[in-house]
C-alpha cells in the first residue's frame, strides 16, 4: 500500500497522542522521550509498507510504539528512584491532574506486560484489540485486566 510522506506524517499527528503515552509510561527523561518519539515515527515509516489495513492505524501505531519502546529500554538507562517518578514532568501532559498523576505513577510500578495492557484499556482499545497488539489471547487478556484493575484499585487506596 503505497502513502505518500504527507498522508503518513498527517496519520501520525492525528494518533501522535498515542505515542507520548507509551512513551510516558515506560521512559522517564525528557531527553529520552524527544529521540524515543523520533525513533517511533522512523520505524512506523519504515514499517508502513507491510501495514496491511486489518486493523485501525491506531492499533498498528500502538504496537509499532510498544515495540519500539521494549526494545530501546533493553539498552542501559539511569534509573530514577521510585520517590521521584511523582515529579517527572512530560510536556505533553500539561492538563494532568494530581488524581491521574497518582494513576500513572501506580501503572508505571507494573511489569511491562501488565502496564501495556491497562494503557490500552484506559485509551478505549476492547480486549479483543489488546490481545491483538499484545499477542495473548482474549480471554487471558480479560482475565490479566481484571487482575490489573484489583492492583491498581489496592495501590491507589493505600496513597
Amino acid at each position: 500500500m503505497p502513502v505518500s510522506e504527507k498522508e503518513f506524517i498527517a496519520l501520525v499527528n492525528e494518533n501522535r497522542g498515542i505515542i507520548y503515552k507509551v512513551i510516558r509510561l515506560y521512559i522517564n527523561q525528557e531527553e529520552d522521550t524527544r529521540d524515543l518519539y523520533q525513533e517511533i515515527v522512523f520505524q512506523a515509516w519504515k514499517s508502513y509498507p507491510r501495514f496491511d489495513g486489518r486493523s485501525k492505524f491506531s492499533t498498528w501505531l500502538y504496537r509499532v510504539g510498544l515495540n519500539t519502546v521494549l526494545t530501546f529500554k533493553r539498552k542501559p538507562v539511569v534509573v530514577i528512584p521510585h520517590e521521584d517518578l511523582a515529579s517527572l514532568h512530560v510536556a505533553q501532559t500539561k492538563t494532568n491532574t494530581d488524581e491521574s498523576e497518582a494513576l500513572y505513577v501506580a501503572i508505571r510500578q507494573l511489569p511491562e506486560v501488565d502496564r501495556m495492557i491497562i494503557t490500552l484499556h484506559l485509551d478505549g482499545y476492547e480486549n479483543e484489540e489488546i490481545a491483538e497488539i499484545t499477542g495473548l489471547t482474549k480471554n487471558n487478556t480479560a482475565v490479566k485486566l481484571h487482575r490489573i484493575k484489583d492492583i491498581l484499585i489496592k495501590k491507589l487506596k493505600a496513597e
